[in-house]
């Protein structure tokens, strides 16, 4: 079987609460460099554990994918993740995941990966970071997944100097054991990054492909930042040639500053264009916005009364 560019034995099965069994052998790691475009996360052959070189935390982040069945509950249209699926993500096998992600972090840590895999000016690890290819936080084991994270960080005395980040699409946070995650999290310098694209009910349906509600997404909000410290992270560009149209722009706007004024702790915002490809159907009608809208964009919300990190 092949999945998402992997190839795995005869007995791996996908349904929920069936166990993935790829070979145990430790895979190589490949040759290629990494560069901030290609966040391919089967570089390394490994089911679960990747690193890229991200834009936005400015080094190598070691990804944790969740989501090796590439299902989501959401199905944003500027995705990047092939053949995507509606879906949860399937039971984790916590033994292998954890021997990829000491394997990787020795080769980063101990060997020669940074020299011979990273470009020059991104040769530090800046993080771990749950972000795969669907909603991390809808795997059943979420909080066991932080605790293995946690252990692991701490026999390579990462605790407090790296950060471990959870970037999700927010819409499980309203669950007990995501928030039980989340609270372990905040333990381990953790930092969630929750994505909210519009503020509008007609956005979420048409960006993000679901029906729920701007209200109670912002409760969801309000409740990650009160367990960890949460970041907003917004992807804008331009639909069918236009960018967010003003009615958009207001009820973004409206919702920053009702933020300011609930003093929910919101960190600031992530503020990101589209830096690869979509490969969902919606992908002809996506473009990039011009480099001078962007900064206008991110100082109408600074106006608005939060930090924002642009990444263009």
């Amino acid at each position: 079987m092949r999945i998402a560019g992997r190839n795995l034995t005869a007995s791996a099965n996908f349904s929920n609460g069936e166990t993935i069994s790829p070979s145990l052998a430790r895979p190589a790691i490949l040759d290629h460099k990494l560069i901030p475009s290609n966040h391919d996360r089967d570089s390394t052959g490994m089911t679960y554990v990747y690193p890229v070189v991200s834009r936005r935390a400015g080094g190598v982040s070691v990804g944790i994918n969740l989501n090796p069945n590439n299902a989501c509950n959401w199905a944003c249209i500027y995705c990047q993740v092939p053949n995507l699926v509606r879906g949860t993500a399937p039971y984790i096998d916590m033994d292998l995941l954890e021997r990829e992600l000491r394997s990787l972090l020795a080769d980063i840590l101990r060997g020669d990966f940074m020299h011979t895999r990273v470009p020059e000016g991104a040769r530090r690890l800046s993080d771990i970071a749950l972000s795969g290819n669907g909603e991390p936080t809808s795997a059943k084991e979420f909080p066991q997944v932080i605790d293995l994270i946690g252990r692991v960080m701490t026999d390579f005395n990462l605790v407090g100097k790296i950060k471990l980040v959870l970037i999700t699409n927010g819409s499980l946070v309203d669950r007990s054991r995501v928030q039980e995650g989340l609270r372990k999290m905040s333990a381990l310098n953790g930092e969630v990054w929750f994505k909210l694209d519009s503020a509008t009910s007609n956005g979420m349906r048409r960006v993000n492909q679901t029906r729920t509600l701007p209200e109670k997404h912002f409760e969801r909000l309000k409740l990650a930042a009160s367990l960890c410290p949460t970041w907003i992270q917004s992807c804008v560009f331009a639909l069918d040639g236009a960018p967010p149209d003003t009615t958009e722009q207001a009820a973004y706007l409206d919702m920053i500053r009702h933020i300011k004024k609930e003093k929910i702790p919101v960190q600031g915002v992530l503020l990101y264009g589209l830096a690869r490809p979509s490969l969902q159907p919606a992908a002809p009608r996506l473009a990039s916005l011009p480099a001078a809208w962007m900064e206008n964009w991110a100082g109408a919300i600074r106006k608005a009364g939060l930090t924002v990190k642009l990444t263009p």
